[in-house]
């Protein structure tokens, strides 16, 4: 408990009271937010947010990676293989993002990596992630991932390696890259008003830091578990060390979003959205509930959702728009919502979603119990 209690409060400490040192730093490198003009959007109001501090994720990444390093050294353990493979998805999406940023930056134009480019990048990220989350067995025989699809645990009759090895490796690795993928892009999509990603990943990357401790609290192996409730028990491996990189995530993201808070002082830009989406998609695949992030994380369902719908809707209809403008946030800004008000409430809908998926998690564990 203690390198979870230290993770999250150094993570908590550096991006809440180092953030302005950063800032002062990026105005210096210029880097400041490019806004699309008028003729390209539909939405000119946020021509005020043209030169305000960006790639902030630059901030809360770091911050991460000391608070979980600190907090590991604090409680005499050592770093966790599960605990570094989020990590990597964290540095190396938010290594994707920055890329894209300071394209943008540089040629003061809001076009950056093109989607193919982003998704090839990606890739190269995630099938490392994959391999080595496949293999390297503990003492138990655990390994971070599994090759079934998951829900609340592993799902038995959806074995992915059903149809022998070199299918199941092809199919496994296509299936972590869409959850990658679809993840790290609906939060990129969320990331469009002050404070509304950073504020909804702290309520999803918590829900998944509560939901790994529960596991470690119900494990299959140690004395986690008696052995009356060896059904209900979780084979996850590493699940305290799960706990404590998304205590330091998400307490990383509290003391970002003191700043990124409407009206911000910095974004997260590219760089930071595309890391919370590769913390959540390495939480998801590691702590074995990859289904269940869809209502976990269905906020950003909710905006990726909303794209999706709005360019079917346009197709079907020849032309028609079935939301003033997507993602859907955008749309209750055309309606003439305050952005505080619609960040604030969807902040809301992000924890109850939250909330909710706990809830279910839960339940499962007590039929079994």
């Amino acid at each position: 408990m203690r390198s979870l209690l230290m993770a999250a409060a150094i993570s908590l400490a550096f991006t809440l009271f180092l953030t302005p040192v950063f800032l002062r730093l990026f105005r210096r490198w210029g880097w400041g937010q490019v806004i699309r003009t008028p003729e390209d959007i539909a939405n000119p109001s946020h021509e005020a947010k043209r030169g305000t501090p960006t790639m902030g994720g630059v901030i809360f990444i770091v911050g991460t990676i000391v608070g979980y390093f600190t907090g590991v050294v604090a409680g005499g353990s050592e770093p966790a293989l599960s605990a570094i493979l989020v990590l990597w998805l964290m540095v190396g999406f938010g290594a994707v993002g920055f890329i894209d940023d300071y394209m943008k930056v540089r040629s003061q134009r809001s076009l950056g990596l093109s989607g193919w480019r982003k998704v090839i990048g990606q890739l190269v990220v995630m099938i490392p992630f994959g391999v080595v989350a496949l293999n390297f067995p503990n003492q138990y025989e655990q390994t971070p991932a599994s090759g079934y699809i998951s829900l609340f645990r592993d799902i038995s009759w959806l074995n992915l390696f059903a149809f022998g090895v070199i299918i199941g490796w092809i199919v496994y690795l296509v299936w972590i890259a869409v959850i990658g993928i679809a993840t790290s892009n609906s939060v990129n999509l969320t990331d469009g008003l002050d404070g509304l990603a950073a504020g909804a990943g702290v309520f999803v990357v918590s829900a998944y830091s509560l939901i790994a401790f529960w596991q470690f609290k119900q494990s299959c192996v140690g004395t986690g578990v008696d052995s009356d409730a060896l059904d209900a028990c979780y084979e996850v491996r590493d699940p305290f060390s799960l706990a404590i990189v998304a205590a330091s995530f998400a307490s990383g993201l509290i003391g970002f979003l003191w700043w990124n808070a409407p009206k911000a002082k910095v974004f997260m830009g590219d760089v930071g959205s595309m890391a919370i989406g590769g913390v959540i998609t390495a939480m998801a695949i590691l702590t074995r509930t990859e289904l269940l992030l869809l209502v976990i994380a269905g906020i950003f369902v909710l905006s990726s959702g909303s794209v999706i719908l709005q360019r079917l809707y346009f197709k079907i209809t020849r032309g028609k728009r079935l939301f003033l403008m997507s993602p859907f946030h955008h749309h209750l800004e055309m309606r003439g919502w305050l952005e505080v008000t619609i960040v604030v409430r969807l902040w809301i809908i992000a924890g109850l979603l939250a909330v909710a998926a706990i809830g279910l998690f839960y339940v499962e564990w007590l039929t079994l119990a």
